[in-house]
């Protein structure tokens, strides 16, 4: 993938982010997806950009306190003045050994704004690699799905 599509970022999980059972609040990690996909897309559009909507967040395991948490931030589809940007999260324990395993994913659209706070055109993404073909089909075929519950609601 072209690098100014994808970014990753790397943290250990600390006791001021969780819970008491010692799980990590799931804001938190919703917070740190966000962070990641809206420095995905600064990175793509080289503008400001801000979110819009985050789909299909699922949570698959909890994740601890002293985990090496990787989170990922993928261009899939990019419209006129939106991104959608793909966030993935991969736990590790360190102590074990066990990991990386996927805690969760979620898609998240972000769109650039100009310095008055309107949208902005942003270049075009042609996929070029299989992953990339494949992975902007799949987010075409999510944006169709999204106009569709949009008109009926």
């Amino acid at each position: 993938m072209e690098k100014r599509t994808m970014l990753t970022m790397t943290q250990v999980m600390l006791p001021f982010q969780a819970n008491v059972s010692g799980n990590v609040h799931g804001g938190e990690i919703m917070k740190y997806m966000d962070n990641v996909a809206g420095a995905t897309a600064i990175r793509y559009a080289k503008a400001n950009v801000v979110t819009a909507r985050v789909d299909e967040l699922q949570f698959l395991r909890p994740i601890a306190v002293g985990a090496l948490v990787t989170c990922t931030g993928t261009i899939a589809y990019v419209g006129r003045t939106s991104m959608e940007v793909i966030v993935t999260v991969d736990v590790e324990d360190m102590m074990s050994g066990r990991g990386p395993q996927r805690a969760l994913s979620a898609f998240f659209t972000m769109v650039a704004m100009d310095s008055t706070g309107q949208p902005i055109e942003v270049d075009p993404f042609v996929p070029v690699t299989d992953e990339e073909k494949e992975l902007y089909a799949m987010a075409e075929m999510r944006r169709e799905e999204y106009k569709k519950r949009k008109k009926q609601s």
